[in-house]
């Protein structure tokens, strides 16, 4: 499971624009340069945001783009949506499916990915522009027991002289 660039910049781009203050028009190059992304990219981002009723613009020297919506009222799938963005836990490959071609342990597998796919989209689908920029967020105790965890920190050696 991957989260690509359109995803995270989406995300980000529209978290630089939830924080500015008055619900003032903000302009595409000082997104750029806050956050370090390409104008052509948020241009093409913003663009699909636009169509999904996630961003409004206003053309014009005072123009710019702002929220379309409270932020509270912008859930983080609706974001990943627009901009085609994928967060599934499942390949694409040969068995993928559990169909005939795969094996019974591949199926098996897969409803494990499955679920871990339906964790996350419910993660996303509850989680709020808001609770972003509100820093409302609760750590996942499990990072830190998985941080924690010798077997995840270890890796076995082939030769004890070469740790690669």
């Amino acid at each position: 499971m991957k989260l690509g660039t359109r995803g995270k910049y989406a995300v980000v781009a529209l978290i630089d624009i939830a924080t500015r203050t008055d619900n003032q028009w903000v302009r595409i190059i000082e997104i750029s340069l806050r956050q370090d992304i390409t104008v052509n990219y948020l241009e093409q981002l913003f663009s699909k945001l636009k169509r999904s009723n996630i961003i409004i613009s206003e053309r014009g020297p005072n123009g710019g783009y702002r929220l379309a919506r409270n932020a509270c009222d912008i859930r983080i799938c609706d974001i990943l949506l627009a901009v085609e963005e994928n967060v599934n836990a499942m390949h694409s490959g040969r068995g993928a499916k559990g169909a005939v071609s795969g094996s019974q342990a591949q199926s098996m597998a897969n409803r494990l990915w499955e679920g871990l796919s339906s964790h996350v989209y419910v993660f996303l689908h509850n989680t709020t522009l808001q609770d972003i920029v509100d820093n409302a967020l609760e750590p996942c105790p499990a990072l830190l027991e998985f941080s924690s965890n010798d077997c995840l920190n270890s890796r076995p050696m082939a030769d004890a002289d070469n740790p690669y």
